[in-house]
C-alpha cells in the first residue's frame, strides 16, 4: 500500500515466509527459535560522551524495523526485542502465541543533535501500514501491532500530534489504529534476531519482503542515510 502524505509517510509485509532451518542453527526466512532473553540497557554500551535518547517502535516484524532504522544518520544503535507485555524475559515462542502482551519492537538509540524524534516518527509512519489492527501483511496477532512506546511526555505529545494530523488529513484513507503507550519494559530478543537482514540478506524473506521495502525507504529518505547504507548493494 503506497500512501502519499503532505508532511509525512506507507507498504506491504509478508512474513509468513519466516522458517527455521532445523539443526544447523542457520535460519532461513520465517520464524525464529529459542534463546535466553534479558533486559538490555543500551545506553550503558554507548560512549558516555555522546548524549543520546531512546525511541521504541513496533511496526510489525522487527527484522524489517531494525533494517530500516539502523540505516539512518544519527541512529547509534538498534536492538530488536519485545515490549509492552506482562511476562518477564519472554522467549520468541512465548511472544508468538500472542498471550504475553508484548509487541515485536525495536529500541532505537539516537543522537538528537543529528536526528530528531520528529524525524524518527516520520520514518515510523512512512514505513508500515498503521491502519491494520494487530496485523502487518501476513503477520497477524497482537505481537505485530503498530505501536509507539513513549519515554517522555514530549514523545507522547509528538506521537499523538502526528497521529491526529494524519488522521485528520485522511492521509491513509482509513483510521489509524497505532497505539501510543507509556514505555514500561523492553526485553532484548534472541541473538539470532539481531541484525537479521545484515546476516541473512540472501534468505527468501529478506529478498522478497525486506529488500523491496528498504529500496523504497532509501529512495524516500536518501538524504537521511548513513554513508555506509548508501553504498550497500
Amino acid at each position: 500500500m503506497d500512501v502519499t502524505c503532505n508532511m509525512i509517510f506507507s507498504f506491504l509485509n509478508l512474513k509468513k515466509f519466516r522458517l527455521l532451518l532445523a539443526l544447523t542453527g542457520i535460519f532461513s526466512i520465517t520464524s525464529c527459535a529459542e534463546h535466553t532473553t534479558q533486559t538490555t540497557n543500551m545506553n550503558e554500551e554507548l560512549n558516555a560522551s555522546v548524549k543520546t535518547d531512546t525511541a521504541t517502535f513496533g511496526t510489525g516484524c522487527f527484522w524489517c524495523t531494525e533494517a530500516i532504522f539502523e540505516r539512518l544518520k544519527g541512529v547509534v544503535k538498534v536492538i530488536s526485542g519485545y515490549s509492552g507485555g506482562n511476562v518477564p524475559n519472554p522467549t520468541y515462542e512465548e511472544v508468538s502465541t500472542g498471550t504475553t502482551g508484548h509487541a515485536e519492537c525495536c529500541q532505537v538509540v539516537f543522537d538528537p543533535s543529528k536526528i530528531s524524534y520528529d524525524e524518527l516518527l516520520e520514518v515510523f509512519w512512512k514505513t508500515h501500514d498503521p491502519t491494520t489492527l494487530n496485523r502487518q501483511g501476513n503477520d497477524v496477532g497482537t505481537q505485530y501491532r503498530s505501536v509507539i512506546f513513549y519515554h517522555s511526555p514530549e514523545q507522547k505529545e509528538k506521537a499523538e500530534h502526528y497521529k491526529t494530523e494524519l488522521d485528520t488529513s485522511g492521509a491513509y484513507g482509513k483510521p489509524i489504529v497505532t497505539a501510543i503507550e507509556p514505555y514500561k519494559n523492553f526485553y532484548s530478543a534472541e541473538d539470532y534476531h539481531q541484525k537479521y537482514y545484515e546476516y541473512n540478506g540472501g534468505q527468501m524473506y529478506c529478498r522478497l519482503v525486506i529488500a523491496p521495502k528498504l529500496d523504497k525507504f532509501e529512495k524516500v529518505f536518501k538524504n537521511k542515510l548513513k554513508s555506509s547504507a548508501k553504498t550497500e548493494e
